[in-house]
């Protein structure tokens, strides 16, 4: 079996620029994601084998055994996220669900269905956050708590799967994204929110990505349970 590192939401602003990036550096990797045409287009581009799989589908994690049968996880890349911002007096549990559904359940299935292999390989697995779980901002208070949990997950499994799999944890600032696109569309409030970073731009898949890459790879084979902002220093630079 070929190993293989498993990049969740490949399409994405991340996802794709670490599978550039992967390509680039002789890595193999097996794209995941909804968007057919997109999956596609990208293997193509890159040779990688992928999987046409929604992570929100009931029997996701069945389907990508079934993908996985001839492939060992060298890693995991879980490049899935939304931006869920709502004033808290309209915020239902139904949002929180939604949410958890998205950005935390699934990962957390793969993880537990695949530990054995993760172990066998010594494989590294990295998260996505946010710089809203350590910066508060308004209107954040369904995906802010989410992501949080995301990283109280990154830490206890960083314990509970050592030293076999390592798990570390990036959170990027605002980006740009067809997540982001909606929020972006105007250029003053673009420029306004680059404004305020300290390096007085937005982030851009490929910053992430960059990070995602080594986390990924034995370069930082002494690094785990962290929770690394990638978020023009405005979590910590005033």
């Amino acid at each position: 079996m070929k190993k293989k590192f498993l990049i969740f939401g490949a399409t994405g602003a991340v996802g794709s620029s670490l599978t550039k990036l992967m390509k680039r550096d002789s890595f193999e990797a097996h794209l995941i994601g909804k968007n057919e045409s997109e999956i596609l287009e990208l293997s193509n581009e890159t040779g990688f084998s992928h999987s046409i799989n929604d992570v929100l589908d009931s029997n996701f994690v069945e389907k990508l055994q079934e993908d996985l049968k001839e492939i060992d996880i060298a890693g995991i890349a879980y490049c899935v996220g939304s931006i869920d911002l709502k004033p808290v007096n309209l915020v239902t549990k139904k949002d929180y669900l939604n949410s958890f559904g998205l950005n935390f359940f699934p990962i957390v299935d793969v993880i537990r269905k695949f530990q054995d292999n993760l172990k066998k390989n010594k494989s590294s697995i990295v998260l996505f956050s946010t710089v809203a779980v350590k910066q508060g901002f308004p209107n954040h208070s369904i995906i802010s708590p989410v992501k949080a949990s995301l990283e109280g997950l990154t830490i206890s499994l960083a314990s509970e799967l050592a030293p076999h799999v390592r798990i570390n944890c990036i959170a990027p600032s605002l980006s740009n994204s067809k997540m982001a696109s909606k929020m972006l569309k105007n250029p003053k409030i673009s420029e306004a929110i680059a404004k305020q970073h300290p390096l007085k731009r937005l982030g851009e898949g490929l910053d992430s990505a960059a990070l995602a890459k080594f986390l990924l790879s034995n370069e930082s084979s002494w690094i785990t349970g962290q929770i690394i902002g990638v978020d023009g220093g405005r979590s910590n630079v005033g």
